[in-house]
């Protein structure tokens, strides 16, 4: 997969996030990337992966430092095909295992791990929506390591489906007009897909990231998740080629698991953030925290309260994992087998595990400074780092509808709805 060291990184050179400089389109890859043999194979460069992305996302956050270099890396491990079905080249592995290795690389770095979100569910979008050609066509961009950004969600209107990008055909051409916002990857991408409104209904159309009228703008500013590269693009009479945009299907007519795919990413990332944190403050306590006065015992690690702290976090992350699991396991089911009835299950297995990982994540970075102490909140330290980017990820679904809709099925036989946020 490569190696990377904070000494072969000369971050002068990397743009920082929010910054007036240009960035660049990002040179395309020279090789093909690792193609992932099966499920150990894909949890083994995961692993190793954020490994790497840990070293430097302290230096990376403070500084709000772009990961290009790790994001090669990223892109390069693999993992960003890993849905792609066996018989188009890719692995087809799980979404089970999917869940799994996302949430360890956002164990190493969040921010890192959510630029690849989009990426993935564009490749599941287009296999559930997509016809052969498609479908081989937008597979091959992938398993040639070209990165998929995103132009998605907009700024504006009544909700986050309320889209006023439009998309129109002439002759062989589609053109394409709007402005979006949460672009997550789209600076840092090789192509840029674009959700937009056509006479007919929705398209997703594929732009390559310098394609004229395209413009990428570096304007994100959160608290948290800094380094996403989340800014805004700018669509002003963008031309592709007609074949590059995908009809897609209404989810209300076809039931599909496009909703879960997204969401448990999301999950995903929310657990491995939690680990990062509960892991951060069994280290700090262990080698740096002092044991209470009332105590009375050594060290801070033999006080019972924290102990029992402890035990109660890694309870509820493991609980938050198994359910990751289970809700990869029923999305599998409701890919091979896209009834109702098990669209459904993989909905609310989904809509569960996302409310567990949101509730670790928080609480986990919330414990961290109650349990390491005082000295814990150095800025040098960079742990406020868990906190905030559990605060900012964990917003990108309200969990408050989660409960409705999970209540819902449960006591009234209501099915959820089925939309890339739930």
């Amino acid at each position: 997969m490569g190696s990377l060291t904070d000494n072969q990184i000369d971050y002068a050179e990397h743009p920082r996030v929010n910054s007036a400089d240009p960035v660049p389109p990002r040179p395309r890859p020279v090789a093909p990337p690792h193609r992932l043999k099966d499920d150990e194979d894909a949890i083994a460069i995961a692993t190793e992966l954020a490994e790497k992305l840990a070293k430097g996302s302290v230096l990376r956050d403070s500084e709000k430092l772009l990961p290009l270099t790790e994001l090669d890396l990223y892109s390069q491990s693999g993992i960003w095909s890993i849905l792609i079905p066996e018989r188009f080249g890719g692995p087809g592995l799980s979404h089970a295992t999917l869940a799994k290795v996302i949430s360890i690389v956002a164990s190493g770095d969040p921010s890192v791990a959510q630029i690849a979100q989009n990426h993935i569910a564009i490749t599941a979008l287009v296999d559930l929506d997509g016809s052969e050609e498609e479908k081989a066509r937008v597979f091959s961009w992938s398993l040639a390591g070209l990165r998929f950004g995103n132009a998605f969600s907009e700024f504006g209107g009544k909700n986050v489906a309320d889209f006023k990008t439009r998309v129109r055909f002439e002759g062989n051409e589609a053109i394409v007009n709007g402005e979006k916002f949460y672009t997550t990857g789209a600076l840092l991408a090789h192509i840029v897909p674009i959700v937009a409104v056509g006479d007919d209904g929705i398209y997703l159309v594929f732009a390559d990231r310098e394609t004229s009228g395209l413009t990428v703008t570096n304007n994100w500013s959160s608290f948290g998740q800094r380094t996403t590269a989340s800014g805004s693009v700018r669509i002003d009479n963008v031309r592709v080629p007609r074949e590059h945009a995908v009809k897609l299907k209404d989810t209300a007519e076809y039931p599909t698991v496009q909703g879960p795919v997204s969401q448990i990413i999301q999950a995903a990332i929310d657990a491995g953030i939690a680990r990062a944190a509960i892991d951060d403050t069994i280290s700090f306590v262990k080698t740096q925290s002092r044991p209470w006065i009332d105590s009375g015992k050594e060290t801070a690690g033999e006080d019972p309260y924290t102990i029992a702290a402890i035990g109660d976090l890694k309870l509820r992350l493991h609980a938050a994992e198994a359910l990751l699991e289970s809700a990869g396991r029923a999305i599998d089911k409701g890919y091979h087998a896209p009834s109702l009835e098990n669209v459904t299950e993989a909905t609310i297995r989904t809509a569960e595990a996302k409310v567990l990982t949101t509730q670790i994540a928080i609480d986990a970075a919330n414990k961290l400074f109650e349990l390491a102490g005082t000295r814990a909140t150095f800025t040098q330290l960079g742990l406020d780092r868990h906190w905030r980017n559990a605060r900012v990820h964990t917003l990108h679904d309200p969990v408050r509808w989660k409960f409705f809709h999970v209540g819902n099925w449960y006591l009234n036989g209501v099915h959820p709805p089925r939309h890339p946020w739930n």
